[in-house]
Protein backbone atom coordinates (compact mmCIF):
# COMPACT_ATOMS: atom_id res chain seq x y z
CA UNK A 1 0.00 0.00 0.00
CA UNK A 2 1.42 3.38 -1.01
CA UNK A 3 1.58 6.38 1.32
CA UNK A 4 -1.23 8.10 -0.62
CA UNK A 5 -3.40 4.99 -0.32
CA UNK A 6 -2.77 4.88 3.43
CA UNK A 7 -3.76 8.53 3.77
CA UNK A 8 -6.86 7.94 1.66
CA UNK A 9 -8.01 5.38 4.24
CA UNK A 10 -7.99 7.91 7.13
CA UNK A 11 -11.68 8.87 7.11
CA UNK A 12 -11.54 11.52 9.85
CA UNK A 13 -8.66 13.37 8.21
CA UNK A 14 -10.19 13.01 4.76
CA UNK A 15 -13.53 14.35 5.95
CA UNK A 16 -11.87 17.39 7.53
CA UNK A 17 -9.83 18.04 4.38
CA UNK A 18 -12.85 17.61 2.12
CA UNK A 19 -14.90 20.01 4.24
CA UNK A 20 -12.11 22.59 4.12
CA UNK A 21 -11.81 22.22 0.34
CA UNK A 22 -15.57 22.62 -0.11
CA UNK A 23 -15.56 25.78 2.04
CA UNK A 24 -12.75 27.20 -0.08
CA UNK A 25 -14.55 26.33 -3.31
CA UNK A 26 -17.69 28.02 -1.96
CA UNK A 27 -15.69 31.16 -1.09
CA UNK A 28 -14.18 31.06 -4.58
CA UNK A 29 -17.73 31.26 -5.93
CA UNK A 30 -17.79 27.76 -7.41
CA UNK A 31 -21.18 26.33 -8.17
CA UNK A 32 -22.14 23.02 -6.63
CA UNK A 33 -21.50 21.31 -9.97
CA UNK A 34 -18.10 22.97 -10.38
CA UNK A 35 -17.05 22.06 -6.85
CA UNK A 36 -18.14 18.47 -7.26
CA UNK A 37 -16.32 18.28 -10.61
CA UNK A 38 -13.08 19.76 -9.24
CA UNK A 39 -13.07 17.30 -6.34
CA UNK A 40 -14.52 14.41 -8.40
CA UNK A 41 -17.20 13.69 -5.84
CA UNK A 42 -20.96 13.33 -6.13
CA UNK A 43 -23.26 16.29 -5.59
CA UNK A 44 -24.70 14.56 -2.52
CA UNK A 45 -21.23 14.13 -1.01
CA UNK A 46 -20.48 17.78 -1.81
CA UNK A 47 -23.68 18.82 -0.01
CA UNK A 48 -22.94 16.62 2.99
CA UNK A 49 -19.44 18.11 3.22
CA UNK A 50 -21.00 21.62 3.29
CA UNK A 51 -23.11 20.76 6.31
CA UNK A 52 -21.66 20.38 9.76
CA UNK A 53 -23.10 16.91 10.37
CA UNK A 54 -21.35 15.56 13.43
CA UNK A 55 -20.18 12.00 12.99
CA UNK A 56 -20.37 12.00 9.19
CA UNK A 57 -17.20 10.68 7.60
CA UNK A 58 -16.32 9.89 4.04
CA UNK A 59 -13.89 7.58 2.30
CA UNK A 60 -12.07 9.23 -0.56
CA UNK A 61 -9.75 7.57 -3.02
CA UNK A 62 -6.17 8.68 -3.76
CA UNK A 63 -7.27 10.77 -6.78
CA UNK A 64 -9.83 12.63 -4.67
CA UNK A 65 -7.28 13.10 -1.89
CA UNK A 66 -4.88 14.63 -4.40
CA UNK A 67 -7.61 17.00 -5.58
CA UNK A 68 -8.42 18.07 -2.01
CA UNK A 69 -4.72 18.66 -1.38
CA UNK A 70 -4.35 20.77 -4.53
CA UNK A 71 -7.35 22.95 -3.62
CA UNK A 72 -5.88 23.51 -0.15
CA UNK A 73 -2.46 24.30 -1.62
CA UNK A 74 -3.89 26.69 -4.23
CA UNK A 75 -5.68 28.50 -1.41
CA UNK A 76 -2.46 28.66 0.64
CA UNK A 77 -0.55 30.07 -2.34
CA UNK A 78 -3.26 32.69 -2.95
CA UNK A 79 -3.15 33.71 0.72
CA UNK A 80 0.61 34.16 0.39
CA UNK A 81 0.24 36.21 -2.79
CA UNK A 82 -2.58 38.50 -1.69
CA UNK A 83 -3.45 40.27 1.53
CA UNK A 84 -6.86 41.42 0.34
CA UNK A 85 -9.55 38.72 0.84
CA UNK A 86 -11.29 39.93 -2.33
CA UNK A 87 -8.21 38.89 -4.29
CA UNK A 88 -7.62 35.68 -2.33
CA UNK A 89 -11.13 34.48 -3.11
CA UNK A 90 -11.78 36.35 -6.35
CA UNK A 91 -8.62 35.50 -8.30
CA UNK A 92 -9.89 32.11 -9.45
CA UNK A 93 -12.89 33.73 -11.15
CA UNK A 94 -10.93 36.35 -13.06
CA UNK A 95 -10.27 35.67 -16.76
CA UNK A 96 -6.59 34.97 -17.18
CA UNK A 97 -4.78 35.47 -20.46
CA UNK A 98 -1.44 34.13 -19.27
CA UNK A 99 -0.07 30.91 -20.75
CA UNK A 100 -1.93 27.87 -19.53
CA UNK A 101 -5.25 29.62 -19.00
CA UNK A 102 -5.84 31.07 -22.49
CA UNK A 103 -8.56 33.46 -21.36
CA UNK A 104 -10.27 31.00 -19.01
CA UNK A 105 -10.62 31.67 -15.32
CA UNK A 106 -8.49 29.40 -13.13
CA UNK A 107 -11.73 27.85 -11.84
CA UNK A 108 -12.83 27.04 -15.40
CA UNK A 109 -9.42 25.52 -16.07
CA UNK A 110 -9.68 23.36 -12.92
CA UNK A 111 -13.18 22.25 -13.86
CA UNK A 112 -12.68 21.56 -17.56
CA UNK A 113 -9.31 19.85 -17.53
CA UNK A 114 -9.76 17.55 -14.53
CA UNK A 115 -6.81 16.61 -12.37
CA UNK A 116 -4.22 17.81 -14.92
CA UNK A 117 -5.94 21.22 -15.04
CA UNK A 118 -6.10 21.40 -11.27
CA UNK A 119 -2.41 20.56 -10.98
CA UNK A 120 -1.48 23.01 -13.74
CA UNK A 121 -3.49 25.75 -11.99
CA UNK A 122 -1.62 25.03 -8.76
CA UNK A 123 1.76 25.14 -10.53
CA UNK A 124 0.98 28.46 -12.22
CA UNK A 125 -0.36 30.14 -9.07
CA UNK A 126 2.49 28.74 -6.99
CA UNK A 127 4.90 30.04 -9.63
CA UNK A 128 3.54 33.58 -9.18
CA UNK A 129 4.86 33.61 -5.65
CA UNK A 130 8.20 32.11 -6.61
CA UNK A 131 7.28 28.47 -5.87
CA UNK A 132 8.89 28.72 -2.45
CA UNK A 133 7.25 25.84 -0.61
Amino acid sequence: MTAVEKLANDKARNTAGLRAAVKILEKWGATQDQGAEVLRISRSTYNRAKRADQGWQVHIDPDQLTRVSLVLNIHAALRTLFENPANVYGFVNMPNHNPGFNGLTPLESMTRAGLPGLYETFKRIDGLRGAQW
